[in-house]
């Protein structure tokens, strides 16, 4: 029987010896209950590996993150209100994090430039996309499958908000209308005449222009650029007519008399200027605004997503932030968790679609 055997455990365990009285007491018992010794040798070394060496896992990326320098590439050219809210954001982000956070612009093509370029890096949160929304919302709608290099939808994922302003018409003063009824009438009278500017091939600039078109029953001619501050530039300079954007970077060539405004894009007039009509007012329908964020690509680890949105939601909820980067430009808020900014984004898309279905709008 079991009992009558002599065991030298010991010499069961070749080079690994046990010699902790308590242990050999364990697998002796163990043995003469019946246990296979090898296996119960085996098992119990296990169990003395584990306390010796305790299996700890690895920390949550997003608990140690970011811990080198975080880029976040923009879409548009520098001066731009993309641009100015995004470096605001990084520099508060800077210091919440103690850690580097580089502003990159690559304009151009649209948003694609930017995009490619955030998609071909590591999707680990280190290199993030700054857009207007229309990179999401609107933008697939108007290309082809394939045409861009990447999908959007599939290959992005919204992280945080800014902020949405509302659209102005923007005219060079020497452009002779004072009204949007003036410059419907213009347009009619000059098909193809009048000049519009946009920060690049299907953004929400180029959209807010055909929009006008659609509805308003005109047609102008789209002078495409990368990003809105040259397109403004250009206004500013006489070398184009108009353009429909964001007027917060504007509002001081508007007071200076550089630049006419003529309505915005809202639904109703804005209480910071409440003597400026609305586009809608003569254009019913019309309805145009431009939304900023930051997006990742996807893969990124969802914690580290969290962590930025939560982040960046304190910074743009912060009062002084508010005061000196969004009101002071008129920008409102954007629903702020991740849901609520991802259900905002579809919302818009639905929109967009639709305009741009109805204006038979295709790049090819």
């Amino acid at each position: 029987m079991a009992a009558n055997k002599i065991v030298d455990v010991d010499r069961l365990m070749g080079a690994q010896p046990i010699r902790s009285f308590h242990i050999k007491l364990v697998l002796f018992l163990l043995f003469v209950l019946g246990f296979d010794l090898r296996r119960a040798i085996a098992a119990v070394l296990s169990c003395v590996f584990l306390l010796a060496f305790p299996v700890t896992s690895p920390a949550a990326p997003a608990r140690t993150y970011p811990e080198r320098n975080v880029t976040i590439v923009v879409t548009s050219a520098a001066g731009a209100l993309t641009d100015t809210l995004t470096r605001a954001i990084a520099q508060r982000l800077s210091e919440m994090w103690k850690q580097s956070v580089i502003v990159e612009n690559r304009g151009g093509a649209g948003y694609a430039i930017a995009a490619q370029y955030v998609t071909r890096a590591e999707h680990d949160g280190y290199t993030l996309l700054a857009s207007e929304i229309g990179f999401y919302t609107t933008q697939p709608h108007l290309y082809g499958k394939d045409q861009l290099g990447y999908d959007a939808e599939k290959d992005f994922v919204p992280v945080a908000g800014y902020g949405t302003i509302p659209a102005a018409l923007l005219v060079n003063p020497s452009v002779p209308v004072n009204s949007v009824g003036d410059l419907i009438a213009l347009a009619k009278k000059k098909p193809g005449a009048l000049t519009f500017g946009t920060a690049g091939v299907g953004t929400a600039l180029h959209i807010a222009g055909l929009e006008l078109e659609n509805l308003a029953g005109i047609n102008m001619t789209a002078v495409h650029y990368r990003g809105a501050a040259p397109a403004l530039a250009d206004v500013i300079a006489g070398h184009i007519d108009a353009v429909i954007m964001g007027p917060s970077v504007a509002l001081s060539s508007v007071s200076a008399g550089k630049l006419k405004m003529l309505a915005f894009g809202s639904e109703k007039r804005l209480p910071q200027f409440p003597d400026v009509p609305t586009i809608a007012e003569t254009v019913p329908g019309f309805e145009a605004s431009v939304s900023f964020g930051l997006f990742a690509a996807a893969g990124t680890p969802p914690d580290i997503i969290e962590k930025v949105n939560t982040d960046v939601q304190k910074i743009v909820g912060d009062p002084e932030f508010r005061k000196k980067y969004l009101e002071r430009f008129a920008v409102q808020p954007v629903p702020g968790p991740l849901d609520a900014f991802a259900q905002f984004l579809r919302n818009d898309s639905a929109k967009w679609e639709e305009v741009i279905k109805a204006a038979n709008v295709r790049i090819e």
